[in-house]
């Protein structure tokens, strides 16, 4: 890297991120917050977990050298924070594609996080294969008695995408940004792999949370069922449900007739 930093820029660095070290931390606690609040009330969280970074001073510099920032201005903080929207970074990881796609709508519903830009390259993945749902948000933060709005920027990926893309971003490490054409090859079938997989899974998935089919012809079933308890014959109409309705209770839970029926009949008969 060319760019000249003068010393008294390096000895303010600190000062200047510390700001975003504490919206970090903040927004991590807030990001676990969610999948707590999921768990605690016995609901499946769609967030797996959350990382979060602020972005290191050789990484700055870069990104402020592509920006065309000079730190000799006295501006150098204001354009900074202006013209680099990732210095503070979270990153959260979902296990479902459907998960990715919840938990994107719950960051833009709330309050204290301002999605002000959607990039999502699960539609539409990048050239390499990368897949992620990339937000950029402001997020106050208060310092004593002042307040300082930042951007951040949010990832929310599945557990596939997020491996395919730490071993990517290993791989540019290693080959300084410079991968060999063949490893790119297989870094995107890897990335479709990775995504088809994503997509079974997500598929199975919904398969799994589908309600189970409920034969409507039993309906006949259920009215006898109904005839003998109310005459009492409870032994022939506990033999009746079992022989025709146990192990269809989950079809009770969205029908009221059927769910009726279950809490007269099958609790007290042991269906």
């Amino acid at each position: 890297m060319n760019l000249q930093v003068p010393r008294k820029v390096l000895n303010t660095l600190v000062h200047f991120l510390a700001p975003y070290e504490q919206a970090v931390e903040e927004l991590k606690l807030k990001l676990k917050g969610i999948k707590y609040g999921f768990q605690k009330s016995g609901r499946y969280s769609p967030i797996e977990f959350v990382v979060g970074r602020v972005k290191k001073a050789d990484s700055l510099f870069q990104k402020a050298q592509e920006k065309g920032i000079d730190f000799t201005r006295d501006t150098w903080q204001e354009e900074l924070s202006r013209e680099i929207a990732d210095i503070a970074g979270l990153r959260v990881v979902c296990r479902y594609i459907d998960d990715v796609r919840e938990v994107q709508q719950l960051l833009q519903e709330r309050e204290d996080i301002q999605v002000i830009d959607v990039k999502d390259y699960i539609t539409h993945p990048k050239e390499s294969g990368y897949r992620s749902i990339h937000m950029i948000a402001t997020y106050t933060v208060y310092l004593g008695s002042d307040k300082k709005k930042l951007f951040c920027e949010i990832q929310i990926r599945t557990l596939g995408m997020n491996f395919w893309a730490t071993n990517e971003h290993e791989l540019r490490y290693k080959y300084a940004g410079n991968i060999p054409e063949n490893v790119l090859l297989q870094l995107n079938e890897a990335a479709m792999i990775a995504h088809e997989l994503d997509v079974q899974m997500n598929n199975l998935r919904q398969e799994i949370l589908k309600p189970t089919p409920f034969d409507h012809s039993l309906e006949e079933k259920l009215e006898e069922i109904f005839s003998l308890f109310v005459k009492q014959d409870y032994e022939s109409a506990a033999a009746l449900y079992r022989d025709h309705l146990s192990g269809y209770e989950g079809a009770f839970v969205d029908n009221p007739k059927f769910k009726m029926i279950y809490d007269l009949i099958g609790k007290r008969l042991g269906g």
